[in-house]
């Protein structure tokens, strides 16, 4: 049976392509804009593929806590006088005072949670839940590409394809998780980022489980079994010596500031590369000091006791993985000495990372309009709009996988607030023909004073 179409008007001045953080911040930066400008205010609407906001539901681990500051929440860093910011959440909830006595910047990933789903509530009345993009059509006029005609289904009734007209297209479809390739997930081989609902779906005590990795979510999955399971023997299995501790130093954390973004962008590409070179160690495979430590203690105890159970297995890479019905039998390789051997574990985790989702696979045969660099990237301005075609007048945003133009904090928290400002600014300035005080005088009221 052929699906049907019916057109949603009215027409939008941005519409966004998912809703977690990256375009909740969006919506914050668009109803403070509207709240500040004289002008007509800007239409804004979301899609957004799960049934309701979520953000990492699978490692909202009890004991885990944020890596990046409280301050860089959705709205902080471009308006500290916002109303949605960590700290009104935190009045709210009737939690400020004890938040403050707990002298920290760093609050549990639970409560950072509650806080984005605080924020979301308040925008229900935006989003499409439920609902996916299935294709996006350039809208002509005289030879001038000048809206985007967004298709969407629900995905519970995928017969019915809505269709929503935008002048402004702001894509934040997210990250995928990435497993070995070969393997694929199974009622005992997980991923990292579906850890506590294959956790809680899984049939009584394991007697070994096994985590491979040497990242935050690794470590913290080491943990997290290693107490949950009393009796069990939990393996972390890495290629690395030990587990690498992240560079959070006050220096090092300048390469998630707003400034680092304009000298990244700016940058030729070779000192791009020497700068992802330099500070990986901020990011990437690297793990909290405190986590370290807590992981070793319990190493060092268990020595002392006689009775260890997790157990390092460092300088180790996977080679074979079978899946059987009781068991994944694990083919390892000491990689000094090329020693082989089998472990047989009830259940493995692969905290193995994630990739930016390709932003072309929504856009189809819209990404014909939209210009390459000699990699095969796309071409991102430092307002975060793709480079198009002359022809093309509407506006194509990316908030994520811009790291080879933006930098490492393209898909962070740290400069989301900030970003999701100069995305507003630039639609605002392109759209209305904004002069630079209308715009100015925006940002008086709330907007923050960032460079597009």
């Amino acid at each position: 049976m052929q699906p049907t179409t019916t057109y949603s008007g009215p027409v939008f001045d941005i519409l966004g392509v998912g809703f977690g953080p990256s375009n909740l911040a969006l919506a914050v930066a668009v109803e403070e804009y509207n709240e500040a400008t004289s002008g007509a205010p800007l239409r804004a609407g979301f899609i957004e593929r799960k049934q309701r906001f979520e953000w990492h539901k699978g490692m909202l681990l009890d004991q885990a806590t944020m890596q990046v500051s409280f301050l860089k929440d959705l709205a902080t860093m471009r308006n500290p006088g916002s109303r949605f910011t960590f700290l009104t959440y935190l009045h709210e909830r009737d939690r400020l005072v004890r938040f403050i006595n707990h002298k920290t910047l760093f609050p549990l990933r639970i409560e950072f949670h509650d806080y984005l789903e605080w924020v979301a509530a308040q925008f229900t009345e935006l989003v499409r839940y439920g609902t996916e993009v299935v294709e996006v059509r350039p809208v002509e006029e005289d030879g001038r590409v000048v809206h985007l005609d967004v298709f969407s289904r629900e995905i519970d009734n995928p017969d019915v394809v809505v269709v929503h007209r935008t002048r402004n297209l702001v894509i934040a479809s997210g990250i995928v998780p990435t497993l070995p390739l070969g393997l694929e997930a199974t009622d005992r081989l997980w991923h990292s980022s579906d850890f506590l609902n294959r956790l809680a779906e899984f049939p009584g005590d394991p007697s070994v489980c096994t985590v491979v990795g040497a990242g935050q979510s690794a470590a913290e999955i080491a943990g997290h079994l290693h107490d949950t399971f009393p009796n069990a023997d939990v393996h972390a299995v890495f290629s690395r010596y030990g587990y690498s501790p992240a560079d959070d130093s006050p220096f090092a954390n300048r390469v998630f500031d707003p400034a680092a973004v304009d000298e990244f962008f700016s940058a030729p590409p070779h000192v791009q590369q020497t700068f992802f070179q330099y500070h990986a160690n901020t990011n990437y495979s690297v793990v909290d000091i405190e986590v370290i430590e807590d992981l070793y203690d319990r190493i060092y105890r268990e020595s002392v006791r006689g009775v260890p159970r997790l157990h390092v297995r460092h300088m180790t890479a996977v080679r074979q993985v079978t899946s059987e019905p009781d068991r994944v039998r694990l083919r390892l390789e000491h990689l000094p000495s090329g020693e082989l051997v089998d472990l047989d574990t009830d259940l493995v985790v692969f905290a193995t990372g994630y990739r930016p989702m390709d932003p072309l696979a929504v856009l189809g045969g819209t990404a014909d309009f939209c210009k390459r660099d000699s990699s095969g990237l796309l071409r991102v301005q430092r307002d975060h709009k793709v480079v198009t075609e002359s022809s093309v007048e509407c506006g194509i945003y990316l908030q994520g996988g811009t790291e080879h133009t933006h930098g490492l904090s393209s898909s962070l928290l740290s400069t989301t607030a900030v970003r999701a400002g100069e995305i507003v600014e630039s639609v605002a300035g392109r759209d209305r023909g904004a002069a630079p005080g209308q715009l100015g005088r925006a940002r008086s009221k709330g907007l923050s004073d960032v460079r597009s």
